[in-house]
């Protein structure tokens, strides 16, 4: 069996990572000249590197692991599932039992009305799916111009052609002929850095009838649906205003298009409920689920469809769409088994009760740190939005970033990693996380704002 343990010394396996191996969302040839991180260990809330050293991950992964590393459990369960049946797919009228058995647990935890799962291998393929389904859902209602979809700036939905196009991120569409026809988009709910002189209560409705407004504009009968995260992830945990929400559900069912709830990040107890539209009570039609749904064990996802829709989609005739490995039977079974986990050791209400409230305590101290502007916190996600003048909400005279990859820097030599979107500071840790692991993070992150706050200083960049 290979199995890695002990592993070549950590400037070898740079150098094989630099000769071989492309990363995501990387400069290729500047990480190549420094040399990859690399990490061969984690266990609970804390990885371990090629040299030994330790640090917490304070983004779970990448907003996945959600019941920390480590439980054998769920390597258990998919070696047992390898030896069982380790591939069929569900292709050509077949399903197996681990599909069938995860799509109905999804049933048992999601809101009432969602009791259909369409499974892919992760969020960016669920989101493709989904815009397939609702042109054909529209389609076999009759409506075939209902295909636009809109979205928000700054949103982020996949990588894929795609999902890529859902998102809104400049950056993205920039590269590789993005966005794809039939996409549209409207503003983020980011009072903060947009909402100028408004109240948050004013802008968050300001921003949730621009979906109003394009709709008009483009014609609801052009118009399949809108698709927003609960509380906006990658774009920088973007949390909006209470009267967001709302209004946005308010003008879905006026206008009568579909609304899609990328449950993605927010699933799966990150808001210490199952899902994002708990927390917010909102009513989508369908629901893009992964990364916790198997907390990172094993790659898998799916797209969650309300009786109605999937009602439609099944009488629709053949929905010629599908992946390989969507419902992969270890995938499944390692999820099925993380859902038990969570359900029997309670991990969400425990949270929920415990450590969702002590963590939105010590978080919001940063409000007294003199490099933070906002402090926004949901559940098991938060973010801190740095400036250089708290009264003014201003921004920094550098590019955008420059001051979030110092304190990125600082956070990694202390032994914390904590992702920085633009010049804010963000954490996802896993939801399994206890008080003394919130307070070590509390003091890592503290000493790194300290850290980057004298280097911006020194670098006349606080001004």
């Amino acid at each position: 069996m290979n199995k890695i343990v002990n592993h070549l010394p950590t400037a070898e396996l740079q150098a094989l990572d630099a000769a071989h191996h492309l990363h995501p969302f990387t400069d290729g040839a500047a990480l190549n000249a420094k040399g990859a991180r690399v990490i061969t260990a984690a266990d609970g809330v804390t990885l371990t590197d090629s040299d030994g050293r330790t640090m917490l991950d304070a983004m779970a992964g990448l907003w996945c692991v959600n019941i920390g590393y480590g439980r054998k459990e769920l390597a258990e369960v998919g070696y047992q599932q390898m030896l069982q049946l380790p591939y069929y797919n569900t292709f050509f009228q077949t399903s197996h039992v681990p599909a069938i058995e995860l799509s109905a647990k999804l049933a048992e935890i999601a809101p009432e009305g969602f009791n259909h799962t369409f499974f892919a291998t992760g969020g960016s393929e669920a989101n493709d799916t989904n815009i397939r389904m609702v042109r054909h859902y529209w389609a076999t209602k009759g409506k075939p111009t209902k295909k636009v979809i809109i979205s928000r700036e700054n949103a982020y939905h996949g990588s894929t052609m795609g999902g890529a196009s859902l998102g809104g991120m400049k950056g993205m569409h920039a590269q590789g002929g993005l966005p794809i026809p039939d996409m549209a988009y409207i503003g983020e709910p980011n009072w903060y850095n947009q909402g100028g002189d408004m109240s948050p209560e004013e802008f968050g409705l300001m921003r949730a009838r621009e979906l109003e407004a394009k709709i008009e504009e483009l014609g609801v009968d052009n118009v399949a649906a809108f698709i927003a995260e609960p509380v906006q992830g990658a774009g920088g945990v973007v949390v909006p205003p209470e009267t967001y929400w709302p209004e946005i559900q308010r003008i879905c069912d006026a206008h009568e298009i579909l609304l899609i709830a990328d449950e993605v990040i927010c699933g799966f107890g990150r808001t210490g409920h199952w899902f994002g539209t708990n927390y917010y009570g909102i009513r989508p039609h369908i629901m893009t689920i992964a990364k916790g749904l198997s907390s990172g064990y094993a790659p898998i996802g799916g797209s969650m469809v309300c009786d109605e829709v999937a009602e439609v989609i099944n009488n629709g005739g053949d929905f010629a769409h599908g992946y390989t490995y969507g419902g992969h039977p270890v995938g499944a079974a390692v999820a099925l088994e993380n859902i038990r986990i969570m359900q029997e050791e309670k991990i969400i209400e425990n949270g929920a009760a415990d450590t969702v409230p002590y963590l939105a305590e010590k978080w919001a101290q940063f409000n007294d740190h003199p490099l933070v502007g906002e402090v926004n916190i949901v559940g098991f996600m938060g973010s801190l939005v740095m400036t250089p003048d708290k009264s003014a909400r201003a921004k920094f005279s550098a590019d955008a970033g420059t001051v979030g990859m110092i304190a990125r820097g600082h956070c990694f030599d202390n032994g914390l990693v904590m992702r920085h979107v633009g010049d804010r500071m963000i954490i996802s840790p896993p939801i399994i996380i206890n008080r003394a692991e919130i307070d070590q993070m509390f003091e890592l992150a503290a000493k790194s704002l300290d850290l980057t706050l004298a280097d911006i200083k020194a670098q006349g960049l606080y001004k």
